[in-house]
């Protein structure tokens, strides 16, 4: 079994920065790639980044330029730098991995922006 343990987020006012880890555990046979998603009340879960296993990246046209997405292969850690926060940033942010094959999810980091 496998599992993701999410840390960070918090509070932070327009314009600041924020950075949630999540490390994954467990028999980890192979790490596919990862990724940070971001879901607020009323809507579905938005993937905002993505790293692969070949460091990879790619990002939603929403926080291109702002988040940064990096993985520690060694430690199996994803990390997601945000800078420039906005409101509209404001969600619970859901790390995800695919991990020897099949899918995994954190339990979720609130993140707000708010003034």
């Amino acid at each position: 079994q496998v599992q993701l343990a999410e840390s960070g987020g918090g509070l932070v006012q327009p314009g600041g920065s924020l950075s949630l880890s999540c490390a994954a555990s467990g028999s980890i046979r192979r790490l596919y790639r990862m990724a940070w998603y971001r879901q607020v009340p009323g809507n579905s879960r938005e993937r905002v980044a993505v790293i692969t296993s070949a460091n990879r990246t790619d990002y939603s046209d929403s926080v291109r330029g702002r988040f940064a997405i990096s993985m520690d292969s060694a430690k199996n850690t994803v990390y997601l730098q945000m800078n420039s926060l906005r409101p509209e940033d404001t969600g619970v942010y859901y790390c995800y991995g695919l991990i020897n094959g099949d899918d995994y999810w954190g339990q979720g980091s609130q993140v707000t922006v708010s003034s």
